[in-house]
Order: structure tokens, then sequence, then C-alpha cells
């Protein structure tokens, strides 16, 4: 923030109150605040006047007449990035916006301060053109760094001849392999793709030997991206330097090795699960990112809507029972019970989860971290579990015939259990623990609630258009959801009410107005974030007869649609669509069928 003369500060205040920013009662009692706790009142004006720093560096742009910038949302061009080298930008607190009549267009934080603009001016050898932005804008800037990868790792491996020495042959001992590669070029490329994934949100790093070259794939939004391709050389050392931080046997390569390190990247601690297994070529790395921070835990911002919604909170009210949920790896299931964990916790209630990993550290649940080098299973900790008088139980997966009994144990006991399974869908649920050796009667008296769910990309918020569907389009929702859109306009409220979606199209319509979104560097493919398509049904006394019959996850899934007017994944999905928030194609993509 700006230090401003006496003079200014008093202007500052004046068009805060003129414009409606601040009220004068306010503005008097934090002046108060100020002068007892020696504190600076603009600062005070942020943190508790209810002025955005935004907004504050606007007014103060405006009084001391310096042309102001909203950086917090913007892109720069990777190009113009490279006008102002990064050690400078993070010095002097500015960065590049572009080129003026022959000079340098930055945006600073202390932009009215003549000697700090003149300081940089000479720094850089160019006449400059200033903005003032905020510092949350500039630090959004200086992020985007490190969006340049393959430039910044070219620069690395400009010492190429330093990171040949660091390939690794039979002779090497394990000892030199550790003190060489700790200090070498491969700990700044590793670094680099670190950041890189950590600030496009990515949730796993593939890195893949091939036979000439080492590739490096991103999963963003659940889509792998190449990023970029190292020379074959870097891929011992880079493996090696994984395996130091993840504390494993760096001069194994014959049998896969798991491990775990955390790192500081990009102002934030992100915890990094490590599978390292032999290829062909080498050994493939895959790096799974943990990062808590920006992800919401509230079933609505997930994508619970209507009558999922109800069953789920219908269920949490329950004083006993298994709630289960499926769907693949990365699909968001341990994240959907850690929002059912949310609804439920409170101080009257002892919550006891067993996970492997612990992806999210919650205040006042007891977490368990399985370890099974120890002997610390699932199973194992879920007896252990079961003396500690727990109400709520979270076993973060089923894999066996052992846990699984346990789990319906403990809710024929008296506790509500969730828990997670691999299957295609919700009904296929009940047949996979059928084939685990439960007792029909044993699911059909303990299971309560069953959740399929998928991952679909978001359309950016604000880089998207509108337009109006083909008739392919067209036909494939109606044939999907016609019969759940509302026939008139009479229906129109009811059935929006019902489904968790305001205006709803209606079913006779012969198109729809859908979205998609433009490619950028902030959205690439048009989408940024993802969220949930889910189906949900409860175990009613007829599915109950079928869990003892044996039947299919087809029969279980097409009496759970009759009886429960159960909306499918792919229903779900287009009617999020139809709703803007993604887009048919995406749909197709995740959901391709409602079979189970």
């Amino acid at each position: 923030m700006s230090v401003l003369s006496a003079t200014a500060q008093k202007q500052v205040e004046d068009t805060l109150v003129k414009d409606g920013l601040i009220k004068p009662d306010k503005l008097n009692e934090l002046h108060s605040t100020a002068e007892k706790t020696n504190s600076p009142l603009l600062s005070l004006v942020v943190s508790k006047g209810g002025i955005s720093n935004e907004a504050l560096t606007k007014t103060i742009a405006k009084v001391t007449k310096v042309p102001y910038v909203n950086l917090s949302s913007a892109r720069i061009d990777p190009q113009v990035l490279t006008l102002l080298p990064e050690d400078v930008a993070q010095r002097y607190m500015a960065v590049p916006l572009g080129e003026m009549q022959h000079r340098l267009v930055v945006a600073m934080l202390d932009a009215d301060n003549v000697q700090a603009v003149d300081f940089l001016a000479n720094k850089i050898g160019r006449p400059l053109k200033v903005y003032a932005a905020s510092e949350e804008g500039i630090r959004h800037v200086l992020a985007q760094y490190k969006g340049e990868i393959t430039q910044e790792v070219r620069g690395v491996l400009n010492e190429q001849e330093e990171i040949e020495k660091l390939v690794v042959d039979s002779k090497t001992q394990a000892k030199d392999i550790e003190t060489a590669v700790a200090d070498s070029p491969v700990s700044k490329v590793l670094t680099a793709i670190l950041e890189y994934a950590a600030s496009h949100k990515a949730s796993d790093i593939h890195i893949e030997p091939n036979e000439r070259d080492l590739r490096v794939r991103c999963r963003i939004d659940g889509v792998l991206r190449e990023i970029m391709k190292l020379p074959k050389g870097t891929e011992p050392p880079i493996v090696s330097r994984i395996k130091i931080l993840s504390n494993l046997k760096i001069d194994e390569h014959r049998i896969p090795q798991d491990g775990q390190f955390t790192v500081k990247v990009i102002g934030r601690e992100i915890d990094l699960r490590i599978a390292i297994s032999p290829q062909v070529w080498g050994e493939q790395v895959v790096i799974r990112l943990l990062d808590k921070t920006g992800t919401s835990l509230k079933l609505e911002d997930m994508g619970y809507r209507g009558r999922p919604l109800r069953l789920i909170r219908k269920s949490l009210g329950l004083p006993n029972g298994l709630i289960l949920t499926s769907g693949p790896t990365g699909s968001g299931k341990t994240t959907s019970m850690y929002a059912m964990l949310q609804e439920i916790k409170n101080d009257s209630i002892n919550i006891v989860t067993l996970e492997d990993p612990v992806e999210y550290k919650i205040s006042g649940v007891n977490q368990i971290q399985v370890n099974t080098d120890v002997g610390l299973t699932f199973a194992t900790g879920l007896r252990s579990i079961l003396r500690q008088d727990p109400n709520v139980i979270m076993v973060g997966e089923i894999r066996d015939q052992e846990t699984a009994t346990l789990a319906i144990q403990a809710a024929l006991t008296g506790h509500l259990v969730f828990s997670t399974l691999h299957t295609n869908s919700a009904a296929g649920i009940l047949p996979r623990l059928l084939d685990m050796g439960i007792e029909p009667f044993l699911i059909a008296s303990t299971v309560r609630v069953v959740i399929g769910q998928r991952l679909v990309r978001r359309v950016g918020e604000n880089n998207r258009e509108t337009y109006e569907s083909s008739p392919v389009e067209a036909a494939a929702i109606k044939q999907a959801i016609g019969h759940l859109l509302p026939a008139n306009e009479q229906a129109r409220a009811a059935a929006g009410q019902d489904l968790g979606y305001e205006n709803l199209p209606l079913s006779n319509q012969n198109a729809y107005t859908l979205v998609k979104g433009m490619d950028s560097p902030d959205t690439p493919g048009g989408y940024k974030g993802r969220m949930g398509l889910y189906e949900v049904f409860e175990i009613t006394e007829k599915i109950q007869q079928l869990i003892i019959k044996h039947a299919t996850s087809s029969e279980i899934q097409k009496t759970a649609e009759a009886e429960q007017k159960m909306v499918t994944m792919r229903q779900d999905g287009y009617l999020k669509a139809l709703a803007g928030y993604t887009t048919i194609n995406e749909v197709n993509r995740v959901a391709a069928s409602d079979s189970a």
C-alpha cells in the first residue's frame, strides 16, 4: 500500500466518504482505533471498514492522479512478461503490461512514489509509463511468470553438460547420486514443474520415459495435457531427486515404490503422493497433488441439487446405517464424504475417520492415517475405532471383505458409517458388496443411501458465449431428460424446485440455449474448475428384496428410476448443461451411458 502524505490521506478519506464506500461515523471509529493501537488507518479501512484493497487502491490512484488498472483476473501474454525479469518484478512489486511509444508500461504497487519509479527505470534502462495496481493484482501477475514453464526449463537445460554428468549408471554409488542431484539444475527443473502444476491447479503430474525423451504431462480439470518434453539424459537425475525427497531407495529400479513429501510452492504448502513404477524405457513417476486451498466443502457448491441433495440430507439425519459413494479414482468421492461430515459436525458427536491419505484436515474431526508398513490397515484401524465410542465413522475405502464386514457391523451396532467403493454406478455398489461375500440380508438392513458420481469441467465464468443447440443436441436432450422438463409454463416453478434448477426450458422446445467457453490461457479449452454429476437413491423395501434375490445392478437401477424417479448422472449432467454450468460434450465424455 502506498505511503501517503497527510494531505493526500485526508483527500483519500474524503473521497471514500463521497463515493459512498464508507460512512463518516465508521471512519471516525477507525480513526480512534488507529490512534489507540498505533496502526495505519488505511490498513484498518481494509481489514475492518468493509472496503476491498482493490477499491482502496483505485481511490488512492484517483487522488494521486496516477492511472489505475485492475489486475485481479488479468492474464498477461508470456512474451510481455519477458520484458521485465522476474527477480526485478518481485523486488520492485512491478509487472509489465506491454510497450507504448517506446516506453515500457508497468503496473506498480508504489506507483505514486517518484523515487521508486526512477530507481526501476534506471535499473532496466528504459523510460516507463506507470499504472497503479493492488498488491493482490500484482501477485496474480507475478504467479504467471511460472506459467511459461518450457522457457524457464530451457534456460536450466542449457547447462546440458552438467546434467549429463549426473546420469546414473549401475556403478554409481547411491550417496554420490544424492549429493550430486541435490544441487543440480535438475532440482530447478523439478521445482519449475511443481510450480506450473500448482499454479494451474493440476491434480496429477505424470513423468513418463520414452525411448528418446522424457514426457511430462499434467492432469488439469480431469484432462491430461502434455506440458513439455525433456532430453532423455534428464530422466535418471529427476527420478533420483524425487526418490530422495520421498525417502525411497534410489538404487532400486526393478519394483514399484510409493512415497510422499510436502513442498511449499507459490506461497502454499502442497502434499505430494509419489508412485514410481518400472516401465520398458525407464521409470514412470506419477505425483498426486493434494492442495487443500480453494476447495469448498459445501454440498451445493460441489453440484448437489434437488432430489439428490434432499436424499443426502435425509440420510445424514439418521442415527445409524451405511452411506456409500462410488466412482472411479479422482471422481471426488472423498470430497463428498468430507462435505457430508461438515454438514453434521458439532460438539455433541464424536467423528472418527480412517483415511489413506488424509486429504483435508478438519478441525473437530479425529482423523487417522492408514499405515500398512506398521500394520495399520483399514480393517485393523476400524477395529480400534469401534473402541473409541464414535457416533460417526468414515472409512476412506472398502477394499476387501474384512473391511466391508467390519463396516456393516459398525452400522448394525448404532453407528453412522461413510465409505467408498470403486464401481461404475450407484446401483453397482450393492452387487459389489455381494461379490465381497457380504450376506444379502446384512446389506439390505444396513445400507441407507448409495451415491454414484463423476466430475465434469465447468465452463469459464468470464469467458463464455451462448448458442442455440443443434438438432442432434436437442434430440439428445429430449431423449435424456424430456420427461423431467416441465410441459408448460404452469409446471415450470414446481419442476425447478423439484430438480433444483431455476428457469428450466420446456420439454416441447425444438432448440435449447446452451453455453460454451472461449479458449484462453486462464480457461484452457473454455473450462475452469470442476463440479460433480450425481445419482442418488435410498434402499427401500423393494430394493431390499432385489438385493436378497441377488439382482443385477441394472435391475436395481431400473427399480430406483421407476420407484424413486432417480435422476441419473447423465440426466444430472444435461440439467447442468441447460443451466449453463457445463457443456453437452463434456457430459457425454464423462457419463456416456446410463447403464450400470
